[in-house]
């Protein structure tokens, strides 16, 4: 670090940064690097280094950098109407037109959509919800709720404790009690290797079944899960494995809250995971892909049944009290307007499902076979490449190696962007929705040469 480097100095003594080492930031022994600008799937940091980022920001970037029409959008309404709240019937036109657009892009059964301001807040509203209804119905017991092992649902007390990562349980106290955690759909990680993808579901819903069994489904209110496990490995379920998990659910009047904060909105090359999966869910979490991360804003989209259950509630004990401050802000709602009509104007979603199969499949021609790639796997535009010391055994390296992230390294030293996936040797890849070809070749290039400098 430069001694006379006002702004660097700054940012380690003053900038608390989220999920980063802070005493080795604090002391200059982490890496810092500042971000000025962005075009399309690349970024450039102030020391002019240009980077392909093949992880979208935090997979949320879906329509690239750089784009003006958001940026207009935006501008616009600050000059407009910068913040008016949305308690108590009050709306602007931003956000009542945001709402219109998703209800027309919602799957089936939807009812009404609530504005928040990142996918750990719509989660967290989401189980309020949930437990408002039971209440409702008079079912003061079933409160309880099933996360998976490995999800992603959000870093606070609630949603870091539906999170199924220790990193985010560690020293935390969480997860609280109302949540419980049954078996993650991660079929290369499966307890048995002879296990077919039809044996391994028929394991997860005898998980779920015994865990359901064990707390009473007269005390569990609802199941959470990403169409496609993301952080936890980016790990698309096996086949068959949603229907079976809902056939369950129903049987015991469990709800389904199908988190979304990474698949919504175009990323499986459909415009909702739930879709692409064939999932029923009562209630939709979505965050990132709504504005492109232009501006914050996130979307609880809420079903028929649970909101015939909201309404009566109302009209027998009056206004619902939760809102947050900034609920339906309307410079949010101006960009995710400009943005959702990007994603139609521009093909985003069919190109997610195009280029993202054609990066899938160039990945796992060009590294599938290494002796230390145990699997590539992905969904739309969602890749990820599982490092193991020894791949017919299934042995993984330990962690304290950092192969992962020495890879990612790697990668970096070449300009491109992965991410080392917690709680594993993964590198995970979830590219701007803009991706061309040409584009997918360089991160598919770079991935197999940073291979073959760390792991030979």
């Amino acid at each position: 670090m430069l001694t006379n480097d006002e702004l660097a100095r700054w940012d380690r003594e003053s900038f608390f940064h989220p999920s980063t080492h802070l005493g080795q930031f604090a002391r200059g022994e982490a890496p810092q690097r500042i971000i000025t600008g962005g075009e399309g799937c690349h970024i450039t940091d102030r020391d002019g280094n240009r980077m392909l980022d093949g992880f979208a920001g935090l997979y949320c970037v879906n329509v690239g950098y750089g784009r003006p029409e958001i940026a207009q959008a935006i501008a616009d309404q600050a000059h407009q109407l910068a913040y008016y709240h949305a308690y108590a019937g009050h709306g602007s036109e931003a956000a009542i037109t945001l709402a219109q657009m998703v209800m027309d892009r919602a799957p089936k059964g939807m009812a009404r959509v609530y504005f928040g301001l990142s996918g750990s807040d719509a989660n967290e509203t989401n189980i309020k919800l949930v437990w408002y209804y039971n209440n409702i119905l008079g079912r003061p017991k079933k409160k309880k709720i099933i996360s998976r092992w490995r999800g992603y649902h959000g870093s606070g007390l609630m949603t870091g404790s539906l999170t199924g990562l220790q990193l985010f349980h560690a020293k935390f106290d969480l997860p609280l009690d109302q949540v419980i955690h049954t078996e993650a759909p991660y079929y290369f990680r499966r307890p048995d290797a002879a296990m077919s993808e039809s044996d391994f579901v028929g394991h997860c819903v005898t998980q779920l079944e015994a865990l359901i069994a064990e707390h009473g489904a007269d005390t569990i209110a609802a199941f959470i899960g990403e169409p496609v496990l993301g952080t936890g490995g980016i790990v698309p379920p096996p086949a068959g494995y949603w229907p079976a998990i809902q056939e369950v659910l129903d049987r015991h009047d469990i709800l389904l809250i199908a988190d979304e904060v990474v698949t919504g909105f175009g990323r499986l090359g459909t415009m909702f995971g739930s879709d692409h999966y064939g999932m029923r869910p009562d209630l939709i979490t979505s965050a990132k892909g709504l504005t492109s991360a232009y501006a914050p804003l996130s979307a609880s989209i809420v079903g028929t049944r649970v909101w015939d259950v909201l309404t009566r509630g109302t009209d027998e004990n009056g206004v619902m009290g939760h809102g947050w401050t900034y609920s339906a802000h309307p410079i949010g709602a101006a960009a995710g307007v400009a943005n959702l009509k990007l994603i139609d104007s521009l093909g985003l979603v069919e190109n997610a499902g195009t280029v993202g199969a054609y990066l899938n499949d160039r990945m796992a021609q060009a590294v599938g076979g290494h002796a230390h790639v145990g699997e590539v796997r992905g969904a739309g535009m969602l890749c990820a490449v599982e490092l193991v010391a020894d791949r017919d055994a299934r042995r993984f390296f330990d962690a304290s190696e950092g192969k992962g992230a020495k890879v990612v390294a790697a990668m970096l030293k070449r300009g491109v962007i992965a991410r080392a996936m917690p709680q594993g040797d993964i590198l995970g890849f979830a590219p701007p929705l803009c991706l061309t070809r040409e584009e997918a070749d360089r991160i598919v290039d770079v991935t197999a040469e940073a291979l073959a400098a760390v792991l030979g």
